[in-house]
């Protein structure tokens, strides 16, 4: 079920006592079940609440036990089902009331998840946490697809941005143009499906190259995911006429020419699975 609106600790099942509850922020990793850590896939098959965001897979969902309460968080752009600051007083709440919870996060909680400014409101009320990583969306969308984010003599570096407006804030406010367009350095951009057309104009006018090599992924490692390989400059037009729906990750940089070597694959795993079939045919 998903619960947000008005949800509080006494709406929630299972046990309460004077003694607050762990809070748990556990990264839920790229989308594909199969690429959580062990432990989050234990504290998730274990939770007795999970509190959700929007960019955990129903994969992911699905190992919770039956009898867990879930509690549905997620945000988009300018759609919250909870500001932040409710979802920090919830939390509280929650393990202020015994109970043990799983704030589950996808990626890592700690990259644009802002589990930093929940943890640290945390600290404030005295509730204990713990901190699981999960692979990042950047990581996990770019290498399952064959795109080594840093490769020597191609890409020096990496460079992890948000694409997203902030509160409404303009997104030039935000980024440093002129930093970001290195040749040198894989420039992956979350959730940047509707500002694809920004970035690409101001990395431009920054400087970076239009043919720069560029590959939007949607849905990365889930068999959802769709990718539309381009160039800076053909971004805007290319991403539009794939009609690709949110999320979607950026990678800007010429590390992308290198999944024609490596070898660029539709869904992660499948090649593998249709030669087993084909082996057991």
């Amino acid at each position: 079920m998903r619960l947000a609106q008005g949800m509080t600790s006494s709406s929630v099942g299972g046990r309460a006592s004077g003694t607050p509850g762990c809070v748990y922020l556990v990264g839920a990793g790229p989308g594909a079940a199969d690429l959580l850590t062990v432990r989050a896939h234990r504290l998730i098959a274990e939770a007795e609440v999970l509190v959700y965001d929007r960019l955990v897979s129903d994969d992911v969902l699905d190992l919770a036990p039956p009898k867990a309460t879930r509690l549905f968080v997620g945000k988009a752009a300018f759609r919250h089902s909870l500001s932040q600051n409710e979802i920090n007083a919830l939390l509280v709440k929650l393990a202020g009331s015994g109970h043990e919870v799983v704030r589950l996060k996808g990626g890592d909680p700690f990259i644009f998840g802002r589990g930093g400014e929940e943890a640290e409101y945390l600290v404030r009320h005295g509730i204990p946490f713990e901190v699981v990583p999960g692979i990042t969306a950047a990581s996990g969308c770019a290498t399952s697809l064959g795109i080594p984010l840093t490769h020597r003599g191609v890409a020096t570096g990496a460079r992890f941005v948000t694409g997203h407006c902030r509160d409404g804030v303009d997104l030039d406010l935000d980024l440093n143009w002129d930093s970001l367009a290195d040749p040198q350095t894989t420039l992956v951009v979350y959730m940047g499906l509707a500002n694809a057309p920004r970035m690409s104009r101001r990395l431009q006018a920054a400087g970076l190259p239009p043919d720069t090599p560029a590959l939007a992924i949607a849905s990365g490692t889930t068999p959802q995911q769709r990718i539309c390989r381009t160039t800076l400059q053909g971004l805007p037009d290319d991403v539009a006429a794939a009609g690709l729906s949110a999320p979607v990750l950026l990678v800007i940089g010429k590390v992308v020419r290198e999944a024609e070597r490596i070898g660029i694959c539709g869904v992660p795993g499948e090649p593998k699975r249709l030669q087993r079939e084909a082996d057991r045919a």
